[in-house]
């Protein structure tokens, strides 16, 4: 049997039984000892509490001590997070009317931790907003009607450095900061990785020289050969009578007229796409972030080095991580509407 642990008002009321039986504080205390152990009160508090009994007060309740704190239940404090999770410590604690430690103890105790949020790639208008979760909507209907992800050829632009500092994590004691980290270069060398791929692997990319910028004459003269490696590498499509589907984003160059009259040429059918939406286009939330991973410490000294690289990290690749992230597309649009046209990520 488990040995029974007296809370603080049973002790209070043997106390008040020990004052009404005319004994002392010291030997109130001291039969609390005999009777409870170390859960006994301490001499102290048994005077302090002696104290009150003979002023006529013989309420066992603690009194609120003045500036004392109030009491808040933890459902008050989750619905102001909920309202705004953004709130200081310093505003939970004013709303409350408690201290910011008492604040801090009880968002520890419900599971909370604060992190600092991620950027946004646009603050997005409202226009933005409905634009996306109406393209969404149209998107995954489309999907379910025909499924079309096996013809989607998408692609997009990305720097990289020839110098991609990694930052040190080590052990330290509480307290102290972490190991410092140098930070790249602004001025560091850079070339632009032009890539495009489909569910199958790569198809084309290009390195561009230094100095070159994507206008619409080069970027058409990009598509022209990008068809030609498609009826090399995947004359399937000729073959099945079905057009490419061509994913891209809303840079300048890419809606161009001159390149929407050589798409049309090409006889490809372009994915529509809502402006300032990196979260729903292949390369930036699959490829480029699996390739930034992997460039994380690298050094390079020439263009040479870079495209070396870049064709055995291509190779290192498998069709399955090809495949998933453009299927993961239906995902990503059915979240865009859980979100209302919101970002998710």
């Amino acid at each position: 049997m488990e040995a029974f642990v007296p809370k603080k008002q049973h002790l209070r009321e043997a106390l008040l039984f020990c004052f009404n039986l005319k004994k002392t504080a010291a030997e109130s205390h001291r039969l609390l000892v005999e009777a409870y152990g170390e859960h006994a009160l301490s001499e102290p508090s048994c005077r302090e509490w002696f104290r009150r009994f003979k002023s006529g007060d013989f309420s066992v309740e603690d009194k609120e001590r003045p500036g004392q704190p109030k009491k808040f239940e933890d459902e008050e404090l989750e619905e102001l997070v909920d309202q705004d999770p953004c709130q200081t410590l310093q505003e939970l604690s004013e709303s409350l009317n408690v201290d910011k430690s008492t604040v801090s103890r009880r968002l520890h105790s419900i599971g909370l931790v604060q992190k600092l949020g991620n950027w946004l790639p646009h603050e997005l208008t409202e226009r933005a907003i409905a634009n996306r979760l109406t393209m969404s909507e149209l998107l995954l209907q489309r999907q379910k009607r025909k499924s079309f992800l096996h013809r989607i050829i998408t692609g997009d632009e990305k720097w990289i450095y020839y110098d991609n500092p990694k930052r040190l994590k080590g052990w330290v004691q509480p307290g102290e900061p972490g190991p410092l980290s140098p930070k790249r270069n602004i001025h560091c060398s850079k070339v632009m990785l032009c890539i495009w791929w489909d569910q199958k692997g790569i198809v084309y990319y290009e390195l561009l020289q230094p100095g070159t910028t994507i206008n619409a004459q080069l970027y058409k003269e990009q598509l022209t050969q990008l068809s030609l490696e498609l009826q090399h590498k995947r004359p399937e499509y000729a073959k099945r009578h079905e057009k490419v589907i061509f994913q891209h984003d809303n840079a300048r160059p890419h809606v161009a007229k001159p390149v929407k009259e050589t798409l049309e040429t090409l006889g490809w059918d372009v994915l529509p796409h809502p402006p300032y939406s990196p979260d729903i286009a292949p390369s930036d939330y699959h490829l480029f972030r699996s390739m930034q991973s992997a460039l994380t410490g690298e050094k390079f000294t020439s263009c040479a080095d870079i495209k070396n690289w870049l064709d055995n990290w291509i190779a290192s690749k498998t069709t399955e991580f090809f495949y998933s992230g453009i299927h993961s597309l239906p995902e990503r649009w059915s979240k865009v509407i859980t979100f209302e046209g919101n970002y998710f990520e």
